[in-house]
This record gives C-alpha cells, structure tokens and sequence, in this order.
C-alpha cells in the first residue's frame, strides 16, 4: 500500500465518513476486456518468466537478514524505540521496500523473544506480497497464520486499521489470542470477533488496531452498520452529519473502517462461499401457512421425473414440463391440491420449490437437523452455517419435508456478496493451500495476482495409483479394507468423505471390523479442533468431511514418522480440483513423510451430476472386479471436475451481475444496499 492510501484512510476515518472504504464503481465494457485479457491471458503466459521475481523475492530477505543482524544485539526497549521511528517512515513513504524490511526484521525479532517462533525466509516472501496486495499461494502446514503477522504488524504500526480474516469463529478467536503477545511488544492492542458478542464490544473489537473475525461475523457487520445508516449512507448525508457536534450514527454503527484484509482461505471466501449472498433480515413477516407447503410437497410427490420435471444435477435446478402442468390441473380438479396453491404461477413455484426440496436436497448430505432446526452444510468445508437460511421459500418447505414447524420468512433489510465487499477495502490480500486453479477468475473479480511461496522443506508426499470400482458399495469395502491396512502398520489414516451421510457410511464399515476410529462431520463441528489435533497418532483411524479450511495442524505422534507418516485417502472427487489438494496437503506437511490415494466409484455423485455417459460407459464395460484403465478415470475426472466448475464460475459471475443490477436499483430508489 502506497503513501497516499494511507493518507487517504486517514482523511476518511478523521472527516465523519463511517468507513474508509473504496467507492464501488460500474467499470466499462472495454475495462472488463482489459481486465479478462490480463488476467486470463497475459498473466498465465508469463507466469513461467519468474526469473526477475524470483531475485525481488531474495533480494527483500537479504534486507531483512541485514537489519535482523542489527536489532539481534538489541534490548527489548532498543527494538521498541526502534519501531517508534519506524511508525513515521512507513506514514511518509509508504510500504516501500526498504523500511518494511526493517519492520519485518523487528516482528521476527521480536516473534522469537515472546513466542518462541523465528519466521521463515518464506514467511518472509509470504509476508511480503500479503503486503503488497497479492493473494499468497502457500502450502498446507507452512505456516501462513505466523506469516501474516509481518504484514499485520507493518500495516498497523503505520496506522491502518488491520482485518485478519479466518473462516470460522474458532480460528478468530484462537489465532488472536496466539499472536497478541507479539502485537502487545509493539503496543498494539488485538482483538477478536465472534458469535455473540454484542454491539458494544463489538465496536471496541474493530478499535482495536488489529481485528481478527470470521468472513461471517465481518459480512453481517458491515450489513448491520449499512442498515443502520439508511439513506444517510450517501456522502452528502454523512458529510452534513459531520458538521455536528453529536452523531447518532456513531452509537449504531461498529466498523471504522474498510483499510486492509488479509484473508484466510482465500479461495474458501472469494471463491466456495461467493455464489450465495449475504442477507440480512428483520423479523419474520407473520405466520408461514404449513398447509401449502404440505399440498406442494404431496403433489411434487406425485409427479414423475423426465416426465412431468427436469433435472439438472449439474446446475442443482429442476424445471416443471408442459406435462407436469397438466398433472396439477388434473390433481387440482380431482381435489387432490384442494386450492393449497394459490394461483397458477404461484402453485407451479411452489411445486418446483418441492421438488427441489425432494430431489436436490438430502439430509446429511446438504444438511443436518440439530436441536430440531434445518442447518445448512457448506459442501466445502462440511462444517454447518448457523443463522443461514436458502431464499424464497426453500428452507420452510425443507422443514416440512423433514416434519418441523416452518419458520416464519423474513424480511430483507440489506444484502451483497463477498466479490462486492471485499472489492471495497482500499487494500485486499489473501492466503491459501489452494489457488492456482482460480487464479484467472480471483483476478479478473478481486484485481489480486496469486503468487505460490516456495515450499520450505522439499515435500515427500507419496501418491498411490487412483482405483477405481463400478458401484460405491465396492468402493466403501476396498476403504476400510485399506484403512485397517495402513492402521496395522502403526500409521494414521485419515479418510476424506464428501458428505455427512458418506462419513456415516464409512463409519458403520469399520465398527463392523471392530475398528476403532472417530467421526469429524457437521454434527460433531464443535470438537473439530481436538479431533483433527489428535489425527496424527500411531494406528487412528479419522473420518472426516472435506478438510478445506479446518486451519488445524495435524501433528505426526511419536515414531509415526519413521513408519511413513499419515495416509489420506479421497473417497470421492470434489467438484473442485482444488478442495482435492487440500485434503492430500494434511499428509507430509514441512518435510514429514506422508501419503494419499483416491478411491473412487462410477456412481460418485459427481460423475453422475457431470458426467453420467461416461461414467456409465466405463462401468459397464468393466467387469466384476476388474480396474478400469488409468487413462479412463484421468479423463473421467477431467471431464466430470471441469463441467462442475464451469458450472459454478458461471453461477457466481450470475449471482455477482444480479446483485450488481439490484444495488443500482435500490441505489435509484433510495434505498442503500
């Protein structure tokens, strides 16, 4: 971030606007273009010219060795006037190469005195191109939470209000209290964010100079804050209320201010949670009338799919044909709807919305009933997203499906997504296992570069052939046939399963070996940590749904190493490459030695979803415990993975243009977000 950034906040935080935030411009046509065209063309063809790269990223940690050499003979009060000095240079000049070597040379100084812990040179890069507004490639198990204290620590000693922003109120709360003693040397304070603390501390958290919060608990802020200010969101308001002496706004709103991001999982954030938006709603609007629910769940009921439907699995719609219509004016005349409907479009919408509740959504698989109320599952992380509803009557009638009382539908007070939000700090960096498969797409939607951090020790990850069986009932065999294998020989096996009801599955074949294990899916999220902790010792057995972002370590226990280390195995393709990665990226983490294999089967939902011709092709023409070809299965995945993120690229640039075209409107009309 460059000087007149920074001066730039500063004017913003000292002259009555709520937030120092970017202004959300309509680019052209013929920016869009240029935008595509390098980040989708030019970027890609010259990222294997990384020579010149390659010696900025040495030359920035020779700098700070130099200066590290200096403050190493240094007391902790020298290190301390020292950082002083260094608050005007970074305000005067900006982060420059030189006085943010200097500043990175202090934090590593100063994390070895109170944490015990000595940054890396390629925490050192990491850190660098976090604070130059890149989004940091790194490795599974390098260390990326200690990283982002360098460009933390240099932003905040300048004044910039920092975010570090996690995926979950546990890692907020737990990556906080880690990394306060190092802030606390420099007199910076740290705080954290999560569920449930009120407006008041929730304000005397985002003072603090650096926040850490889930990108859950940050959206809602900002929504509330953005409620909050109604029509005196526009800067005419905010600038005449600046004028007086009180602001009534100052009690409502939490936020200071939008300056500086650093995201983790990024591609979890900007990418897995960007198709759905953000909403905030009020109270519900009144009773919700359970008996249409009920008379559109029994007429879907009745309807026969490729005759009086369509299912598209693959885009997670269903359409209604002339024929189905026909079926509800048959069952309407027989009394069978008895009027539950409403109108016609209505009555149709209400049926579709059955028929997705009954053929598109699964218990334990895209959610789970916990304490008698439907939770969401987020299909890239398995963890469940409490107080997240699906829209326009969905969840309600999911509720009835499954035999609870409806929820009332709420009303909508302010909406947008993570593409509009994050587009809106003045600076923007992220951090994750996982980006180079989505680098053009976060940067033709973000303006960030990925830029992949060397490894710090050479990987010794083994990967097994792929196998692959006709049916899953041979697949979920051959698994825990493997899994007591690998747990004979003394080493720890951690299965990776998509769904809550595939982990059930697996689950119920190893009791019936007598095996011990343990189960981490949405109905066991709240001992995530201590399961995942304790994956690595001798002989354990871990059923876990998808890793993505869980940002625990998986420690090797004592000689598990020498027997080769953990083995992951992948039960089902994801439909993305990159949540693939992350699941094997648990095993051989900083040199360790470790494992991973896929096992999959030609009725995996996503080969069915994306790729049904082949997949039944190949499975016919394999016989009974036969191994289909390397070449068939490599083509397969390629085939079912590309349709699948195709598929929700173009859903989240949809969402994106919908919710652009809706803020103009509610723009026009007054009416804010």
């Amino acid at each position: 971030m460059n000087a007149a950034l920074l001066q730039r906040a500063a004017r913003d935080l000292a002259t009555g606007r709520p937030y120092a935030e970017q202004d959300e411009r309509e680019a052209g046509w013929h920016d869009r273009l240029a935008t595509w065209l390098w980040h989708g063309v030019v970027v890609p063809l010259a990222a294997p010219l990384h020579g010149a790269r390659k010696r900025a990223m040495h030359a920035f940690v020779a700098r700070v060795d130099r200066h590290g050499a200096e403050f190493a003979a240094a007391d902790d009060e020298q290190l301390r006037r020292h950082a002083r000095v260094l608050r005007a240079e970074l305000r005067r000049f900006g982060f420059t190469a030189e006085p943010s070597a200097r500043c990175f040379a202090l934090v590593r100084e100063a994390a070895a005195r109170v944490l015990g812990k000595r940054h890396f040179d390629t925490q050192l890069i990491a850190g660098w191109w976090l604070l130059r507004g890149t989004l940091v490639e790194m490795a599974t198990g390098e260390g990326k939470t200690f990283a982002a204290t360098l460009p933390a620590c240099t932003a905040a000693l300048a004044g910039m209000p920092v975010h570090v922003i996690t995926v979950n109120d546990y890692l907020a709360e737990r990556d906080a209290l880690s990394m306060a003693p190092l802030y606390r040397f420099f007199g910076l304070h740290c705080a954290s964010v999560v569920h449930g603390l009120s407006p008041s501390q929730r304000r005397a958290a985002y003072a603090a100079d650096v926040t850490y919060a889930s990108n859950k608990e940050l959206a809602f802020d900002y929504l509330r804050d953005r409620a909050a200010l109604g029509d005196r969101a526009s800067p005419l308001h905010l600038a005449a209320e600046s004028l007086r002496d009180d602001h009534p706004r100052d009690a409502k709103i939490v936020l200071r201010g939008l300056c500086f991001a650093i995201v983790d999982e990024a591609d979890s954030v900007f990418i897995d949670e960007a198709r759905t938006p953000l909403v905030l709603s009020g109270a519900p609007g009144g009773d919700t009338a359970r008996e249409s629910f009920e008379a559109a769940l029994s007429a879907a009921r009745m309807l026969e799919a490729g005759r009086d439907f369509e299912l598209d699995l693959g885009r997670r719609r269903v359409l209604l044909t002339d024929g189905g219509r026909d079926a509800l004016d048959r069952l309407e005349a027989d009394g069978a709807a008895s009027g539950a409907f409403g109108s016609g479009r209505e009555r149709d919408e209400n049926v579709q919305r059955a028929l997705a509740a009954l053929w598109l959504y699964a218990l334990d698989e895209h959610y789970v009933v916990i304490d008698g109320k439907v939770q969401i599952v987020d299909a890239s992380t398995g963890r469940v997203m409490p107080d997240r509803a699906w829209e326009r009557g969905l969840h309600q009638m999911i509720e009835v499906k499954e035999g609870l009382v409806p929820t009332g539908q709420r009303e909508t007070l302010a909406r947008i997504t993570y593409q509009r939000l994050f587009r809106r700090y003045l600076r923007l960096a992220g951090m994750t296992g996982t980006a180079t498969e989505v680098a053009a797409e976060i940067g033709r939607t973000y303006g960030l570069r990925v830029m992949r951090v060397p490894l710090h020790k050479p990987s010794q990850r083994r990967m097994g052939p792929v196998r692959c069986w006709r049916t899953q009932a041979e697949k979920w065999q051959a698994v825990a046939e493997t899994a007591a294998l690998v747990a004979a020989a003394r080493r720890p096996v951690l299965i990776g399963t998509r769904t809550v009801k595939a982990s059930e599955r697996i689950s119920a074949l190893l009791h019936a070996r007598g095996l011990a294990h343990v189960v981490l899916n949405a109905r066991q999220d709240r001992e995530e940590a201590g399961v995942i902790g304790s994956a690595g010792e001798a002989a354990r057995i871990t059923v876990a749904t998808n890793m993505a972002g869980r940002g625990t370590d998986i420690r090797l226990g004592d000689g598990v190493a020498q027997r080769g280390g953990l083995h992951v195995i992948l039960t089902e393709y994801n439909e993305s490459r990159r949540i693939d990665r992350q699941l094997f990226g648990r095993s051989a983490r900083q040199g360790d030695p470790g494992s991973g294999e896929a096992m999959v089967a030609f009725d995996d939902e996503i080969f069915v979803a994306h790729a049904a011709g082949l997949a039944g092709w190949l499975a016919r023409h394999t016989g009974a415990g036969g191994a289909p070809s390397r070449l068939a299965v490599a083509w397969l995945r390629r085939l079912a993975q590309g349709r699948a993120e195709r598929h929700n690229r173009h859903a989240r640039e949809d969402t994106l243009e919908h919710e652009r075209r809706l803020a103009q409107v509610l723009a026009f009309s007054g009416r804010g977000e």
